[in-house]
């Protein structure tokens, strides 16, 4: 069993940065491929940034490439997306997710979630 808490978001103006965590408690979280989600009001949920057990192995949706970076420190259980560069089309409710399995683009392939984080961007 694996409790996700995310944490970090907040109202930015467009071009800002913004840093979310999530801290995982439970054992055994190198045992899990991490995610983050979002979604936003009317919208579907849609896959943002993946990373394997190790940290070695990440994956971005084309949207976020070369603005967002996800990283993770198996030592103190977190996860970390680093947002850059900020669009108005980001605003969303950010989700941390973890894969017992699988590492993916699917959420249904995703164990367990957070609460989700409110990011907002103005322009």
């Amino acid at each position: 069993q694996v409790q996700l808490v995310e944490s970090g978001g907040g109202l930015v103006q467009a071009g800002g940065s913004l840093r979310l965590s999530c801290e995982a408690s439970g054992r055994n979280f190198n045992r899990y491929g991490m995610a983050w989600f979002r979604q936003a009001p009317g919208k579907e949920r849609e896959f943002v940034a993946s990373i394997s057990r190790s940290g070695g192995s990440t994956y971005y949706a084309d949207s976020v490439k070369g603005r967002f970076t996800i990283f993770r420190d198996n030592a103190v259980n977190t996860v970390t997306l680093q947002m850059m560069s900020l669009k108005p089309e980001d605003t969303a409710v950010y989700y941390c997710a973890a894969a017992g399995v699988i590492v993916t683009s699917r959420g249904s392939d995703y164990d367990y979630w957070g609460q989700g984080t409110q990011v907002t961007v103005s322009s």
